[in-house]
């Protein structure tokens, strides 16, 4: 993702903080920079560049695609805001702000962003996932998910492989606001592992989170 920012405090504070969420960060200055930049499925700008204003950054973004776009600002008129969206922005947020509000903005507009439907079903070998009817087949039989196992079972299986952090995992499974403990996860884990068996592997990832291996 891109970050068009000035404040050096600001830019590093959201890039760290981002980074533990799994995202990677491109942090850019200026307008000029942004506009030469390509690569990146979202765009957090602010308006108060050094070189040019930020809604010039974000009308040509626009002007040139469909990517998500994400102003960040200190200005909080209602003014500003709408003609930030009138331009074309998905969203806006005021500063300040919280890594963990950005990072719920980030995932609501990227999955805004997705196409209007998933596949409705994925057969991997003995396991199927069947997410309109949010129902699990093994073998042919149906397992009995409670509604968190099929979130994560649902959510690990968009991209089987992948490593998920378990702040994205339990903010999209979850709730972004939520602040209990993250062993609530592992509970849920286990049972997936338990009513799976060998027909799917949930692998831990020290220190990260887990990934889910399909055959």
């Amino acid at each position: 993702m891109l970050l068009v920012e000035d404040d050096e405090p600001i830019a590093e504070s959201l890039t760290r903080g981002l980074s533990r969420y799994g995202f990677e960060v491109r942090w850019v200055r200026t307008g000029a920079e942004a506009l030469t930049a390509d690569d990146f499925v979202l765009a957090l700008v602010d308006l108060g560049l050094p070189d040019m204003d930020g809604l010039d950054v974000c009308r040509e973004l626009r002007a040139r695609g469909d990517v998500p776009i994400i102003v960040i600002s200190a200005r909080s008129d209602e003014v500003d805001r709408v003609v930030g969206l009138e331009i074309g922005a998905d969203d806006y947020v005021t500063k300040p702000f919280g890594v963990r509000e950005v990072v719920a903005r980030m995932r609501a507009v990227l999955r805004r962003a997705q196409p209007a439907h998933k596949e409705a079903a994925q057969e991997h070998g003995r396991l199927r996932i069947d997410r309109r009817g949010r129902r699990v087949h093994l073998d042919g039989g149906e397992v009995e998910l409670a509604p968190k196992e099929f979130d994560l079972l649902a959510f690990l299986a968009e991209e089987p492989g992948a490593v998920f952090t378990r702040e994205q995992i339990m903010e999209a499974v979850w709730d972004e606001n939520w602040f209990g403990p993250t062993k609530t996860l592992d509970v849920h884990v286990g049972v997936l592992r338990r009513k799976l068996g060998d027909a799917a592997s949930l692998e831990t990832v020290r220190g990260v989170g887990f990934r889910l291996v399909l055959p």
